[in-house]
């Protein structure tokens, strides 16, 4: 299957699936192809509530792609692309009604920050989280203020320290991150309709007004989140970054 991000509206549900072959990893068409269709369903008003998933039973977000990142060349082309990630976060944090995501495999890099860019997050007992961006020579910028907001500086120091390591998605619900989790993907899908659900029959400007006071004080993302843009895309130029992204791609 080649990648895709697609969207559609079923009784007051707008959901987004996204899909890409190398662990549903994420080039910069698909990151801005992904803050589109968050936009659109944001301003179309016969979705009363976004539910964000990927398609696979693995990976739910493999983060950045190795290969694109392998292949920036200069300092405009790393900040294109890790605006991707902004784009998505601030499209999620932006748009007026809220974002369920549904993780259904384990997340890395970027993928944590869009699970944690979600207003309400359900996850699997094996969906476990890494941000390992430190072990490739970069860091967490883009994503970071997402996931410090959801699960507090000292997890989120220690997500970013311990890069190489794995926490348990029982350590993720511990910390925030998850909201509820689930033996296996069947239930957590019942369970995501049947909140889905309620939501799309409440009241849109009620949840709109609580949306803006949840997310109260990160006003500045717009420019924040474009500098943090900026560090990353200077440190993946870098040699030592560039061989520790080819140590990693040799032996995927």
């Amino acid at each position: 299957m080649e990648a895709f991000v697609r969207s559609e509206i079923k009784n007051g549900i707008g959901y987004i699936t996204f899909f890409h072959p190398q662990s549903n990893s994420m080039p910069g068409t698909q990151l801005r192809n992904l803050a589109a269709e968050v936009e659109k369903l944001g301003k179309d008003s016969s979705a009363k509530v976004i539910v964000l998933k990927s398609e696979g039973e693995k990976a739910f977000c493999a983060g950045a792609s190795f290969d694109e990142l392998i292949a920036i060349k200069d300092l405009d082309t790393g900040l294109k692309f890790f605006s991707g990630f902004a784009a998505v976060i601030n499209a999620m944090r932006k748009a007026p009604k809220f974002v369920i995501a549904r993780v259904q495999g384990k997340a890395v890099g970027g993928g944590v920050g869009i699970a944690s860019a979600a207003d309400y997050t359900f996850a699997v007992k094996d969906a476990s989280i890494k941000l390992s961006e430190l072990a490739v020579g970069i860091g967490p910028f883009v994503v970071g203020p997402a996931v410090e907001r959801k699960v507090g500086t000292s997890a989120f120091s220690q997500l970013t320290i311990n890069a190489t390591e794995w926490q348990t998605a029982s350590w993720a619900r511990e910390k925030g991150l998850y909201a509820e989790l689930f033996d296996n993907v069947a239930d957590m899908d019942k369970n995501i309709e049947a909140l889905a659900t309620k939501l799309a029959a409440s009241n849109p400007e009620a949840m709109s007004m609580l949306k803006k006071v949840m997310w109260e004080g990160t006003e500045n993302w717009d420019n924040l989140l474009i500098e943090r843009a900026g560090m990353s895309g200077k440190l993946v130029l870098s040699e030592f970054t560039i061989n520790a992204i080819n140590k990693f791609k040799a032996k995927a």
